[in-house]
């Protein structure tokens, strides 16, 4: 097991000596304790014994991890989560209180000698064929190809999937809210407090900073994956403050002099200067939020950002964040900016930029004209296009719940299907075509055109001849015959790479960061009308010429005839 808080791995004291020698032969990846063998579906297990009471443990078989539509009603997926599959590989051994729990949970006419066959079972003889994570994907576009033994393969489905499915849902999402956002604006993953439980706080974090977010609240995803993590104050520690009587601490050191001052009397003073002559708007503004303001400046005097809209940001909350910034300065700090919880982002945005120039303007500080401006209150996709619409000011989106829960679609939907079993190509009919499986095993490549974008994805049978660069090749839809095109590619990319093969991983795992590079690098590869927010257009995914006729032949070949009397 493993405590997820520390990362480190928790051997069970009740481990016998064949448990020791799993131990000492497993990599060196670290995971989460929860991702184990016994995260599956029941009927994974129920199928392993009848598969292995038919003395079925010799078949070899081929899976397809795939998915069969892009979410959130657009034309692209990021690929992630295969980091933590191969993790689970490395770590896939059944413990000996899972052997035993297996025992008294499945039925009484379960054989002895299956847990024994279950206890030495290891993915080593698996093999891994996948696309690299934090690629752009698409359907029908196996994700991950799994070849090995049938009872292994079968045991992994349940698992593979809940690591890719929602990690690769997360990724897409950020991916859309960065594009939304534009590439100039930060944006800071603020879901943990909504997120579905912990386990779903920690990967949120984790791939929505893989799909393109700067930053996160969550500090337990901060120490674990290194990601960089932000956050100030909420309103209770605003409303925490009557007025600046109460204050115990009131002077701060000047940065480079050390001059110790009273901060809140040059608070004071700046607010004046900031109103001359109006009394009333300096009434009107809360001493309790100055106050706040102030002994928080004192504590993060070099990252001061404050929460403007506990009372009222025009008329409270921006007076006292400015006198509060001006004060920083004059002892030598620069304050960072503020944050806007609800009311009018755009308006209120907007204002608070006018007031920062006016300001810079006055007192000759032109540092004041770039403070940040963040946003957070309940922001989604649509959110942030409409503000784009409406001209905001807004430097920084914290986005939480519509992030982390991904409540547009709650799910990718992608599906694990057998291809093949002792080198026979298998397909699963259906009524809806978009259903229908691609037999065999496959290879994938994606072509370029000359201004390097993606023209299509191309699947053939593996030992086919791979496309080439600069030659003519026929795409075809693999399931409507009228759907076809030459293409003649600039540039042809094979996308499928092996990743695990005897037990080990056989290719290197980059750092997170370098990932999330490879996000922003496989998306300029796609064309704007693809990642467009309104009606974007479909990107192709087609096979071979050879591959069609194999899909439809073994379609005709296992489709029951009908007949009519």
């Amino acid at each position: 097991m493993e405590d997820v808080a520390t990362n480190n791995v928790v051997v069970e004291a009740s481990n016998g000596p064949d448990n020791a020698k799993f131990l000492k032969r497993r990599g060196s990846h670290r995971q989460n304790g929860v991702i184990q063998p016994l995260l599956t579906d029941l009927y994974q297990i129920t199928m392993a014994y009848a598969y292995w009471k038919a003395e079925k443990t010799s078949d070899c078989a081929v899976f397809d991890l795939f998915f069969r539509k892009n979410p959130f009603h657009g034309e692209f997926t990021i690929f992630a989560g295969l980091e933590e599959v191969l993790k689970f590989l490395e770590n896939f051994h059944y413990s000996d209180s899972d052997i035993e729990y297996l025992r008294e949970t499945l039925p009484q006419s379960v054989e002895p000698a299956f847990f024994d066959f279950l206890k030495n079972l290891t993915a080593d003889e698996i093999t891994v064929y996948a696309i690299d994570e934090g690629c752009v994907a698409f359907p029908k576009i196996p994700l991950l190809r799994i070849e090995g033994p049938l009872i292994v393969a079968q045991l992994l489905e349940t698992t593979l999937l809940t690591l890719v499915n929602y990690a690769s849902l997360v990724a897409t999402n950020a991916a859309r809210y960065r594009i939304a956002a534009g590439y100039t604006v930060q944006l800071l993953e603020f879901g943990l407090r909504r997120a579905q439980g912990p386990d779903g706080g920690l990967s949120a974090s984790k791939y929505a900073y893989l799909g393109g977010f700067d930053g996160t609240s969550n500090v337990l995803a901060g120490k674990l994956y290194q990601i960089p993590v932000k956050g100030t104050h909420a309103h209770a520690y605003i409303s925490s403050f009557t007025d600046c009587k109460e204050l115990k601490r009131r002077t701060i050191k000047h940065k480079d002099t050390q001059e110790e001052v009273d901060f809140i009397d040059l608070c004071r003073s700046w607010k004046e200067k900031l109103t001359p002559g109006l009394d009333v708007l300096r009434e009107e503004a809360s001493d309790g939020e100055l106050a706040a303001f102030a002994s928080y400046a004192i504590a993060f005097p070099d990252s001061f950002v404050a929460l403007v809209d506990t009372y009222d940001t025009a008329k409270s909350g921006l007076l006292n964040f400015c006198a509060v910034a001006m004060a920083l300065n004059d002892m030598g700090y620069q304050p960072q900016g503020i944050r806007i919880d609800s009311g009018d982002l755009a308006y209120l945005s907007t204002m608070a930029r006018q007031k920062f120039e006016q300001i810079a303007e006055k007192f000759d500080r032109d540092w004041f004209r770039g403070l940040t401006i963040v946003a957070s209150n309940d922001i989604n996709e649509e959110t942030i296009w409409s503000l784009n619409e409406q001209g905001h000011q807004i430097n920084c989106f914290g986005i939480g719940t519509h992030l982390v829960t991904c409540q547009r679609q709650p799910a990718l939907g992608c599906v694990y299907k057998l291809v093949e079993i002792n080198h026979i190509p298998k397909i699963k009919l259906s009524e809806d075509v978009e259903k229908v499986t691609m037999p065999g095993m496959k290879d994938v490549y994606r072509l370029y055109g000359a201004d390097g974008h993606a023209l299509i994805d191309l699947l053939v049978q593996t030992g086919e001849d791979s496309p080439k660069a600069g030659s003519k090749v026929l795409c075809r839809h693999p399931f409507h015959e009228s759907k076809r095109a030459w293409v003649s590619p600039a540039k042809v990319e094979p996308l499928y790479h092996k990743y695990w093969k005897d037990g080990v991983i056989c290719r290197a795992l980059p750092q997170l960061s370098d990932i999330r590079q490879r996000v922003t690098d496989s998306m300029k590869t796609i064309r704007q009308d693809h990642k467009r927010n309104l009606n974007p257009t479909p990107y192709k995914v087609a096979v071979s010429d050879r591959l069609y006729h194999f899909i439809h032949d073994l379609w005709l070949e296992n489709a029951p005839i009908g007949e009519l009397s």
